[in-house]
């Protein structure tokens, strides 16, 4: 089990001839969760071999009715042992206490609200807003089909995550996504196959991130100032950087549970913009000459590429499984109460909401422009270019503003994957926490890095579609093999079956949606203007 291996139980003290075996010693019930909350490093019966010797032959105290007090067990870096397997033996793992080092598992005192507020904060986005896109392509019927198909699948393989990150067979507690597939695939196909998707889903999504905050921030300022401004607006890379320090500063609250409050800031907003924006393109009706026929290209690959590019939009619609492990290692777990019974809860309400924003969006967005949808943007530009003069100021004002703070907040739960990546580093190292200087300066290198990248690579989202068909097995295929290679079901029973098919209908589906990224960047051309951001 790669560094799970270092669980070792303790050494036998030799006796002399003749002496009577000493009553067997029971290993205390041990837990889920990390052994501190602190920043301190705890002390290891692998740093002090004599205690463990003493201990081990101390005789249990007999008195009855007397609880032994609970034992807590840290991780061979990020592995969380479980109780079942090793209470048959007195097992003494070796303490690290680096995850009570780093931003995720730093803090376990998650609960099904935290867990439903940052599935919900990371599960909505923008990109719900290009659904009726991919209907213009598919129509009414499969249009429905494609997204509600998509919908299961996607729920489906998150469940799959929840189960697999504790798993009482092999005493292992997968803290992060990174791990379950070294634990899987092996470390060299996960260097392959996982890192470079998991990395553009974390870094990729923040510099998204800083282009669409500042896009929004330069359009509110336009809304509330109005036309006949006489205030000088700042150009467009100011605005990025303004995003850029807000987030930046935000980005300094220490763990993933601390910004519980932010994930709930963010999904709140989420809710309020996508339902604002459903709920006033129906009020204000369908616009004239709209038309729901399909849309057909001239040539046969065209219309092929087409149809490929709107499953596309409905498959990127959905996100967040590189963050579903991470935000169920925030909470305490034990045999009797395993993380997975209140994280499946919080998920099962975060996307009953993330249901009742997609599904409005793509039906009702597509009733009202039809057609006439914009490509670039979707709803959000499709409201201000259709009722921008109709609709009061004060909403749009509000849509953007909301679409402001859940950009904010989306960054934080999102960089907190690469916070943890980059300390686990500096930890591993220096063998202590990084100090609290250390952790600002970090930070903030990723947040102007990624301000950095944002303005001097504008053109990166035209790979959107390509780098986005690599990531497509992460939320699609990867969690089928996963328990396929854990779980280890009965070979052709129906979860079986059910498992390879779908993941290797994920793994054709990202390969053809890379094929259509690759044609649609070499069809269309990409415009290379470094450091020009429009």
């Amino acid at each position: 089990m790669g560094e799970g291996d270092e669980v070792s139980s303790a050494p036998m003290t030799p006796r002399p001839a003749g002496t009577s075996p000493r009553p067997p010693i029971s290993c205390p019930p041990s837990q889920f969760h990390s052994p501190s909350l602190s920043r301190s490093p705890l002390l290891s019966f692998a740093d002090h071999p004599e205690n463990a010797i003493t201990n081990a032959n101390k005789t249990p105290n007999k008195t009855p009715n007397k609880t032994p007090n609970r034992s807590r067990f840290s991780t061979p870096r990020f592995i969380t042992p479980l109780g079942s397997p090793i209470r048959k033996a007195l097992h003494m793992t070796k303490l690290d206490p680096q995850d009570a080092w780093l931003p995720i598992t730093e803090s376990r005192n998650g609960n099904a609200y935290y867990a439903a507020f940052h599935t919900l904060c990371s599960g909505i986005g923008v990109q719900a807003l290009i659904l009726p896109v991919a209907f213009t392509i598919l129509g009414w019927s499969w249009g429905v089909i494609c997204l509600t198909l998509a919908f299961i699948w996607q729920l489906y393989t998150l469940y799959l995550l929840v189960q697999l990150h504790e798993s009482p067979e092999t005493g292992i507690r997968y803290s992060r996504y990174m791990q379950i597939s070294s634990a899987t695939f092996g470390e060299k196909v996960t260097n392959w196959l996982v890192a470079f998707p998991i990395m553009y889903l974390s870094g990729g999504t923040c510099v998204a991130l800083i282009v669409i905050g500042g896009s929004t921030m330069k359009s509110f300022f336009g809304t509330v100032c109005g036309p006949h401004c006489t205030v000088h607006p700042p150009t467009t890379v100011e605005w990025y950087l303004i995003f850029t320090c807000a987030a930046v500063l935000l980005s300094q609250l220490p763990n993933l549970n601390s910004i519980a409050g932010v994930s709930l800031v963010g999904a709140i907003t989420a809710l309020g913009y996508c339902t604002m924006i459903w709920v006033v393109s129906v009020d204000e009706g369908r616009i004239p000459n709209v038309s729901y026929n399909p849309v057909r290209a001239s040539t046969q690959i065209a219309r092929t590429f087409d149809l490929l590019n709107a499953l596309g939009i409905i498959a990127f619609a959905f996100r967040g499984h590189n963050l579903v492990l991470e935000i169920q290692a925030t909470m305490p777990s034990s045999e009797k109460h395993p993380s997975r019974v209140p994280m499946w809860r919080g998920v099962k309400f975060a996307y009953f909401l993330v249901a009742m924003c997609l599904f409005p969006l793509a039906i009702f967005g597509y009733w009202v422009y039809g057609d006439k949808i914009p490509p670039n943007g979707g709803m959000l530009v499709a409201v201000i270019q259709f009722h921008g003069k109709t609709i009061s100021q004060a909403i749009l004002g509000l849509i953007s503003l909301f679409v402001i703070i859940n950009a904010v907040s989306s960054f934080q739960i999102y960089g907190m994957q690469m916070f943890d990546d980059m300390e686990s580093k500096i930890t591993t190292r220096m063998k202590k926490p990084c100090p609290w200087w250390l952790r600002a300066i970090l930070r903030a290198m990723f947040g102007y890095g990624c301000f950095f990248v944002a303005v001097a690579i504008p053109f990166l989202g035209s790979f959107a579609g390509l780098i986005g068909g690599i990531a497509l097995p992460v939320t699609l295929a990867y969690p089928c093999f996963m328990w396929l290679k854990i779980k280890k079901p009965k070979v052709y029973s129906p979860v079986w079956c059910l498992n390879w098919g779908l993941g290797v209908l994920g793994m054709c589906l990202s390969g053809i949606l890379i094929v259509a990224g690759l044609y649609v960047v070499i069809d269309t051309g990409i415009q290379v203007s470094f450091f020009k951001p429009h």
